[in-house]
């Protein structure tokens, strides 16, 4: 650990907070207060228990198979091999799209060995995170491209956009990049931030969620291990 730095790659989860427009924000409430604790617990003892009530796709967060299939694997039955410590291959592709081109395709990805890696897609849309911007226009990566890094062994997809798909009403609800994906297995993680402090190449790549059965997608804290 001490011949790398560690750059947090999550953004923060607060009540509040509006991860995908249209989608219900954290609401947190106290459990037990501090002031309540201390009838229970020693004199100078106390503790705070608090209530989180949210969805899934809140903050930064997995995909697993079980969130587009019925017959995938849940969170719970994720290989954690597959989540931990994973070779990072990260595209720097903000030059790479542009508004009337918003689509990642085959070709911008084709340089680089994904075999086994985690692919991310640094956008540099989550600067409009939080905010209205956030779910307009936003680039994502193309069924084609999908398929291409499931062709080549690619292991966890992730992007720093509002969705790995287009969400546009046009699509009509498709969501190819999903769809191929997690049925080929292949975790997504999406609303990643940060991703420009890291390097093309030479870094690993860490997103475990916790193991809830029957659950397809929850925040994770992901973040990146980089030789210093």
């Amino acid at each position: 650990m001490t011949d790398t730095r560690i750059i947090d790659l999550s953004h923060p989860i607060r009540g509040g907070l509006v991860t995908y427009p249209g989608l219900p924000a954290p609401v947190i409430t106290p459990h037990l207060t501090r002031e309540a604790s201390r009838a229970t617990y020693a004199p100078g003892t106390e503790f705070a228990m608090d209530v989180i009530t949210m969805i899934g796709n809140t903050g930064t967060y997995l995909d697993s198979p079980f969130h587009r299939y019925a017959d995938g694997a849940d969170l719970a039955g994720l290989d954690l091999s597959t989540l931990v410590g994973l070779r990072a291959e990260v595209f720097h592709l903000t030059d790479a799209w542009e508004p009337g081109r918003r689509g990642i395709r085959p070709e911008a990805l084709a340089d680089r060995d994904v075999r086994g890696a985690a692919v991310l897609l640094h956008t540099g849309w989550d600067e409009h995170f939080g905010g209205p911007d956030y779910g307009v226009g936003a680039p994502f990566l193309t069924g084609e491209a999908a398929q291409w890094l499931i062709e080549q062994g690619a292991v966890l997809v992730g992007i720093d956009s509002v969705n790995i798909d287009d969400t546009a009403p046009e699509t009509g609800g498709a969501r190819p990049a999903h769809s191929l994906l997690l049925g080929a297995g292949v975790h997504v993680v999406e609303h990643l931030t940060r991703l420009g402090d890291l390097p093309p190449t030479g870094a690993t790549f860490t997103a475990a969620p916790p193991a809830i059965e029957g659950f397809g997608t929850f925040p994770v804290r992901a973040f990146a291990q980089v030789p210093r």
